[in-house]
């Protein structure tokens, strides 16, 4: 049989291996159910395609408040330490009381390192460590007898770091050894 010879009835026989061929009114009610079918596949990736764009627009949003208020935590903390600097310069307007402003600030300045702690910030070890040239830069080095050499003699700036992670190196004084 040659293509010129197929009619459609003859291709649906051969096609459906035995099967008596459908009837135009099954042909319709396949085609309408193929067609609710798809209908049912648009909707669900349309649904799909909302949920997706509101996660993103979730997303965003979240972002945006993370930028505005990440350092909430750290304002909270920080508050009562202004609040102790404000007092602090109040006492000292009206005060002749060295030792009172003295031990005033010193309370200040532990609860500004309290503050520092609860967010995570510690200073880099100072005075008497090893020098690590990850934590420590050198500005300068000296021969000290009492102290062992690649230890630090003095902190001209403390270093810290946040969640163990360095901020800001401490500026040191190293000792060398004699005679280097």
């Amino acid at each position: 049989m040659t293509n010129e010879d197929m009619t459609p009835a003859a291709v649906t026989d051969e096609t459906t291996t035995g099967t008596a061929p459908l009837t135009v009114s099954e042909l319709q009610t396949e085609v309408e159910r193929l067609r609710a079918e798809a209908d049912r596949f648009r909707d669900d990736m349309l649904r799909a395609r909302a949920e997706l764009e509101n996660i993103r627009k979730r997303a965003a949003r979240d972002v945006e408040a993370a930028h505005k208020f990440g350092i909430e935590k750290l304002v909270e903390v920080l508050l009562p330490v202004k609040d102790s600097f404000d007092l602090g310069y109040e006492a000292a307007l009206h005060t002749i009381d060295m030792k009172s402003l003295q031990d005033g600030m010193a309370l200040t300045v532990r609860l500004f390192d309290d503050a520092l702690a609860k967010v995570g910030v510690t200073a880099v070890d100072g005075v008497g460590a090893r020098f690590d040239p990850e934590k420590h830069q050198a500005v300068s080095m000296e021969t000290d007898a009492d102290a062992e050499a690649g230890t630090v003699l003095r902190v001209f700036q403390k270093g810290y770091t946040l969640n163990e992670r360095l901020v800001r190196p401490a500026m040191v004084v190293v000792a060398k050894a004699p005679g280097c």
